[in-house]
């Protein structure tokens, strides 16, 4: 009996544990976490934190005392008093008297032309008055003898020695030498005033300064003609040099018609020449010349200086600032008065319960929002008393779901 159940024992089969079951229900599993794992992943990506994509500009500052600006400009230095000055005849230059760069007096020789001609004129005309006097002479004489004839005629009339007629004729000839004379008289007047003439026209063969100034140019040499009008087909010269009062230096600026209205007479303005950038010139609206250019829809502003130097020179291109006239100081202590004001954009700033905030962008690439005090306004910028520095940058314009910390990404 033990035997055959070892028999049977020996025929049976042996086989391993069906485990498909738990594998399957295990890979089920692992593909339940991964899914579970991605759409874990994919909501932390969808609700992450985004960069807002924001302006930024930089926190600036202008020295203390000097005043906002409203109005930006460009135009050139010129001169009230600028002249060329020829001569008042046609003439041949014989000597020029003047450089460039030349300081001259008013009444100063610039030129001498040719006096030949007008020399032998005047010659010419006091010898015709010298005539015309001793015409007078000559008459007068004959005068005093035709009275002292008509004298004795009248006392031998009375002694019935002569004839009435014989007087009558003595008192022509008185009246007709007197008449003689007093035309010989007016013919001297006229040989006075033709010297006059003459002498005018030699002494502008002298050619002088005007007033007092620097010579720009010399427009004419020795043995060139020159004359008051262009004439002889353009070899003609119309001036001996060009004189500028550099004591009426001032600046012409053309000013746009739609900004006009922010320029008012005796406004300061702090102009920079071209050729120094560095140097701030003080100066002063003039005047408003009371026209438009249709053209260019522009008016002409005349600008004067404080005081002149002698590096300004004319037809030199300079910027000018129109300055508000009302800048508000920031407070009345020493120490502020001399603290340089800080500016930002006025776009940069808002009110959030009361109180004057803005976002400064930090190295990080997230915002730090500040309570800021501000003071008066400079055109599109705000003056900060206290909250930023010189050089941060802050967020302008703002966003309105902008908020502390937040991360931003500043485009240029």
């Amino acid at each position: 009996m033990s035997d055959l159940k070892d028999d049977l024992a020996s025929l049976r089969i042996e086989r391993k544990p069906d485990r498909s079951g738990l594998i399957r229900a295990f890979g089920w599993v692992v593909v339940l976490l991964l899914l579970a794992g991605a759409a874990g992943g994919g909501w932390v990506w969808a609700t992450r934190e985004r960069p807002l994509d924001v302006q930024a500009a930089s926190v600036t500052e202008r020295p203390r005392g000097t005043q906002a600006a409203v109005l930006n400009a460009s135009g050139y230095v010129t001169a009230r008093r600028r002249a060329t000055v020829s001569s008042k005849i046609t003439g041949k230059v014989v000597e020029v008297n003047v450089e460039e760069g030349m300081a001259v007096k008013e009444g100063q020789v610039l030129a001498r032309l040719d006096d030949a001609n007008p020399r032998a004129a005047l010659a010419f005309a006091e010898a015709q008055a010298e005539a015309a006097r001793r015409n007078i002479a000559e008459n007068e004489v004959r005068l005093a003898d035709a009275r002292v004839t008509l004298g004795r005629r009248l006392q031998l009339v009375k002694e019935r020695v002569v004839a009435q007629s014989e007087v009558d004729q003595a008192q022509v000839d008185v009246d007709s030498i007197a008449a003689r004379i007093a035309a010989a008289r007016e013919m001297v007047r006229v040989a006075e005033r033709q010297v006059g003439m003459q002498q005018t026209d030699l002494d502008n063969t002298i050619i002088r300064a005007p007033f007092s100034g620097v010579a720009i140019t010399k427009d004419a040499q020795p043995g060139e003609m020159v004359s008051p009008v262009s004439a002889g087909g353009g070899f003609t010269r119309t001036g001996i040099c060009t004189i500028v009062d550099m004591k009426s230096l001032e600046v012409d600026v053309d000013v746009n018609e739609a900004y006009i209205n922010r320029v008012v007479p005796g406004q300061g303005v702090t102009a920079v020449l071209n050729a120094y950038p560095d140097w701030q010139i003080p100066a002063r609206v003039i005047t408003m010349v009371p026209t438009a250019d249709r053209q260019k829809a522009t008016v002409l502003v005349r600008i004067g200086f404080v005081k002149l130097d002698p590096r300004i020179l004319p037809d030199m291109g300079v910027k000018v600032t129109f300055l508000r006239p009302d800048a508000k100081p920031v407070a009345n202590t020493d120490e502020a008065s001399a603290r340089p004001a800080t500016l930002v954009p006025k776009t940069a700033v808002r009110s959030e319960n009361g109180q004057n905030v803005l976002f400064v962008v930090r190295n990080d690439g997230r915002v730090e929002r500040r309570a800021v005090r501000t003071g008066g306004e400079d055109g599109p910028q705000l003056e900060i008393v206290a909250g930023v520095t010189r050089g941060e940058q802050v967020v302008a314009p703002l966003p309105p779901v902008l908020k502390d910390g937040a991360q931003v990404t500043v485009k240029p």
